[in-house]
């Protein structure tokens, strides 16, 4: 008898588990040609940028340069002193979203309390899903010197928040650490929701000591969460721009101009775009560098 010519070839394809490359392309294509065009080919452009004398108000000079942007960079004390306050934001503000995002991730872990620990949660989507613009807004209303509720809770002080250098640096800090704590409990604690119950009772019964607990049974479990910590909270830090910028737009001064900062000012308001996606370039590897020492040092499969 006959086989069909068209339903038994498309059912034996279906069995043998084989996709038509025209499907996979329809399915996938979208997502790639997307990726393409809001990431790569900024990129691609930023690069070429850098190569290149490229002045907004100068656009019949541009012209190639080759390096010279980035030996300008390199050599520039101002670049230098961004990149520090950036990198002294990260090693303040990361360690203590670790530290406290931990604690709240051992205290919802604990057995019990269900309904309060529901809320907890739902509590710490909050912060998150303020945006940075938001933070820093508010955080000029909270610790405005005459009608802030912070100098007011602090019996009437007045306080300079944001005209102080070092309060004003404090005060990001601060909102930086509030906004981005929740992120780093939410992702510990899933960690900790992976340890077998069976082994963490086990060993609960073996010791009393909760940092045993900890170090030997429940870090493992933690440290894929905690690189994946690491690297998003360093890539975001050292991007931020927003919140500061609402807040204290790099002042007083220059002591909260963080190196995205700095950039958008020679980009956007000294016009100089190559030398500003030289910066950025830079400050591109430093990220994906920083992101390979966090992966070789403390990642570990469970």
């Amino acid at each position: 008898m006959p086989r069909n010519p068209i339903g038994p070839p498309t059912l034996e394809k279906s069995m043998s588990g084989q996709v038509p490359r025209k499907t996979v392309f329809a399915f996938i294509g979208p997502a790639v040609i997307g990726l393409a065009l809001v990431g790569i080919a900024p990129l691609l452009y930023a690069l070429w940028t850098s190569l290149h004398f490229y002045n907004l108000t100068k656009l019949r000079r541009v012209e190639f340069i080759g390096l010279e942007n980035y030996w300008t960079v390199l050599t520039d004390e101002v670049f230098w002193q961004a990149m520090g306050r950036t990198f002294f934001l990260l090693g303040t503000a990361l360690p203590l979203q670790i530290a406290l995002g931990l604690g709240i991730a051992l205290v919802l872990h604990q057995p019990g309390l269900t309904l309060v620990k529901t809320l907890a949660r739902l509590s710490l989507v909050l912060p998150m899903a303020t945006t940075y613009a938001v933070v820093g807004l508010l955080g000029q209303v909270m610790f405005n010197q005459k009608f802030g509720v912070v100098n007011q809770l602090l019996g009437g002080a007045d306080i300079n928040w944001i005209g102080d250098p070092e309060n004003a640096f404090a005060m990001i800090i601060f909102w930086d650490v509030w906004q981005w704590t929740p992120f780093v409990a939410l992702v510990l604690l899933a960690g900790l929701t992976m340890v077998p119950g069976e082994v963490e009772e086990a060993a609960r019964l073996e010791t009393k000591s909760k940092w045993t607990v900890l170090r030997y049974v429940q870090l493992p479990f933690l440290l894929p969460g905690l690189v994946a910590v690491l690297i998003l909270r360093t890539a975001d830090t050292l991007k931020l721009f927003d919140m500061v910028f609402t807040l204290t737009r790099g002042g007083p001064g220059s002591s909260t101009e963080f190196i995205s900062l700095m950039i958008q000012r020679v980009g956007f308001r000294g016009f100089d775009q190559g030398l500003a996606s030289a910066q950025a370039i830079i400050l591109l590897i430093i990220t994906i560098v920083l992101a390979q020492i966090y992966i070789r040092v403390f990642y570990k499969e469970v």
